[in-house]
């Protein structure tokens, strides 16, 4: 059920975001989803991969930093609002979402919402309660 997510870290300067996705290219690890983050000085590089232990060891044999942090899917309708009822589900449960991001797929009228929070199991809990679908991580990981 939880997702493992690649986060990368990164400089903050022209070309670099290109490396680390040239070296999951060539450890054939294909990418599922992914979000970057940055200030001044370094970026974060949030990735969802189809292996991602492969993909750690790849990265990490070519220098980079690499943590594997666990995600949640969730299935959300891909119309107005549908975003919002999720997360007043989460609001209305004072859970707090560090980060989140999303993407459509070949499920009709259907997005996937990727979320981390401190207390995941929480947030599992309260939107299976609230009969939010989150879906299995090889779901995602073979999209």
């Amino acid at each position: 059920m939880k997702i493992k997510q690649l986060s990368i870290f990164l400089q903050n300067r022209m070309g670099s975001l290109s490396k680390p996705l040239e070296v999951l290219s060539n450890a054939n690890v294909n990418i599922r989803a992914m979000c970057m983050a940055d200030t001044s000085e370094f970026g974060i590089l949030r990735l969802v991969v189809d292996n991602p232990e492969k993909g750690k060891e790849a990265l990490e044999e070519s220098g980079f930093l690499v943590k594997i942090t666990e995600i949640i899917g969730v299935e959300m309708n891909d119309t107005p609002g549908g975003l919002t009822n999720v997360l007043n589900i989460i609001k209305d449960n004072e859970i707090d979402l560090e980060y989140l991001y999303a993407f459509t797929h070949e499920k009709e009228g259907k997005a996937i919402l990727l979320l981390h929070s401190d207390d995941i199991d929480r947030l599992i809990s309260v939107l299976k309660d609230s009969d939010i679908t989150v879906v299995q991580s090889n779901e995602v990981y073979n999209l």
